[in-house]
C-alpha cells in the first residue's frame, strides 16, 4: 500500500481547505495519512477525516512561538511517525510542519517530499521593522533553506512569493517549484447567491494586525458617519499570534458601534449571503481562501494591492484595489460601492466568473497532482 503523509498545523484547514485534495489523492488508491495537533476525538473535523478513511495522528505543534525543547518533541514525534507509517509521499504546509516535517522526512528516508508555502506570515510582511521580526525572519529564511533543499517540488500560491525565495536563494535552481492558484475553492460548496440590497461590508479572517482590521474598523468608522445606510461586519477568532487584536480592543470598537462582530464561524456561507462586498485589507497573503470563497458566492472584492490579494481583484472589474495600510484608499473604494447597487452586482457576477475560470478547487488540485506524479495525462 503507497501512503501519503499530509502534515498542517491545525486540522480545521485539513478538512476546510485540503479535503478535496485529499479525496483526489485516494481516487489513485494510496492510503492518506494526516497530522496535525489538538487531536480531538470528537472534534467535527477529525470526524469528518475518519469518515472518508483518512488515517489521523497527533502531533505537537506550536504555531507562534520559538522553544527549542518544543521544536525538538516535535521533531522526535514526526521522526518516530513517519518511521512507524512510512510513508512514500510527504506533503507539508505552513512553517513548522514544513521545516521539521522535511528535516523529519530526512531522517526517516521519505522518499520523496513536497512543500506547500501558503503565505509568508507576519514576519515577512512590509515595515517589519522591529528587532524581534528581523531576527525571526533571519533565522526564518535560513531553516527553509535548509528544510526545502531536498524538497521534489515546492508550491506557491502567488508568484511574489516564489520571486521571494529565489531571490533570497532560500531555493535554488535545483529544487523545482510551481505556482498554484490558491488553494482553489469548491464551486459546489459556496454557490453563488444574490447580492442583498443593503451595502453589507464583510471581512472574515483571524484577527491579527496584519490582516488589516484596524484599517477596516477605521474605515468603517469614517463611511458610518457619512452613510448611515452602510453596515460593517467582522467575523473571525482571536488568536494567540503576536499580532492578534485583543479582546479589549475589539470589545471598544463592538461598543462604539463601528461594527457588528459575528464571532468565529464555523460556516461561513450565512455570512457571505448576507453580505454585498467582501473586504480583505491584508498586509500580505498566500491567495487569500475567505476571498476566493467570497468570489465564488458572486460577491465583489475590496482588497490591497499586494501579494496574495493582488491576485484576487482584477482592479475595477470585479473589485477594488487599495494601497497597503491606507484608511484614506480603503474609505474612497467603499464610498465608491456604498450607494451603487449596480456597480456591486456588475462586480459581484466578474467575481464569480474569475472563480469559476482560475480558482476551480478541481483545477487546482489537478495541477498539483500532476506535479507530483501521481496523475498522468493520457
Amino acid at each position: 500500500m503507497i501512503r501519503f503523509l499530509l502534515i498542517s498545523n491545525n486540522f480545521s484547514t485539513l478538512v476546510n481547505f485540503r479535503l478535496d485534495l485529499i479525496k483526489e489523492i485516494q481516487k489513485s488508491g494510496i492510503e492518506v495519512h494526516v497530522a496535525a495537533p489538538g487531536l480531538v476525538e470528537s472534534s467535527k473535523y477529525v470526524i469528518t477525516l475518519r469518515k472518508f478513511d483518512v488515517v489521523v495522528h497527533q502531533i505537537p505543534v506550536n504555531r507562534t512561538t520559538l522553544n527549542p525543547f518544543k521544536d525538538g518533541l516535535l521533531l522526535f514525534s514526526l521522526i518516530r511517525l513517519m518511521i512507524s507509517i512510512q510513508p512514500h509521499y510527504l506533503l507539508s504546509y505552513t512553517i513548522k510542519p514544513v521545516v521539521w516535517g522535511n528535516l523529519a522526512a530526512r531522517f526517516s528516508n521519505v522518499p520523496v517530499t513536497f512543500s506547500l508555502i501558503t503565505g509568508l506570515g507576519y514576519i515577512f510582511s512590509e515595515g517589519n521593522g522591529s528587532f524581534r521580526r528581523r531576527l525571526l525572519r533571519s533565522f526564518s529564511e535560513k531553516v527553509y533553506n535548509v528544510a526545502l533543499k531536498k524538497n521534489a517540488i515546492v508550491f506557491f500560491q502567488n508568484p511574489d512569493d516564489e520571486y521571494f525565495f529565489r531571490e533570497a536563494n532560500i531555493i535554488n535552481n535545483k529544487v523545482p517549484s510551481v505556482v498554484l492558484k490558491g488553494s482553489g475553492v469548491n464551486l459546489m460548496e459556496y454557490r453563488a447567491v444574490p447580492l442583498p440590497d443593503e451595502p453589507i461590508f464583510i471581512m472574515v479572517c483571524r484577527l491579527l494586525a496584519d490582516k488589516g482590521v484596524r484599517e477596516f474598523v477605521a474605515a468603517a468608522e469614517v463611511v458610518k458617519s457619512r452613510h448611515p445606510n452602510a453596515i460593517f461586519r467582522l467575523a473571525g477568532p482571536l488568536d494567540e499570534n503576536p499580532e492578534s487584536i485583543s479582546q479589549s480592543e475589539l470589545n471598544s470598537w463592538v461598543k462604539k458601534k463601528s461594527i457588528e462582530y459575528l464571532g468565529a464561524l464555523d460556516d461561513v456561507r450565512p455570512a457571505l449571503s448576507e453580505a454585498a462586498v467582501f473586504v480583505l485589507p491584508s498586509y500580505r497573503e498566500g491567495t487569500p481562501r475567505s476571498a476566493l470563497e467570497a468570489m465564488s458566492m458572486g460577491r465583489p472584492i475590496i482588497s490591497t494591492d499586494v501579494p496574495g490579494c493582488r491576485e484576487t481583484v482584477v482592479n475595477s472589474e470585479n473589485g477594488l484595489l487599495v494601497k497597503v495600510k491606507s484608511v484614506e484608499e480603503l474609505v474612497f473604494a467603499m464610498e465608491h460601492l456604498v450607494n451603487n447597487s449596480a456597480l456591486r452586482a456588475r462586480m459581484g457576477r466578474a467575481s464569480l466568473r474569475l472563480a469559476c475560470d482560475e480558482f476551480d478547487v478541481n483545477k487546482v488540485n489537478n495541477v498539483m497532482l500532476r506535479s507530483m506524479g501521481l496523475i498522468y495525462d493520457s
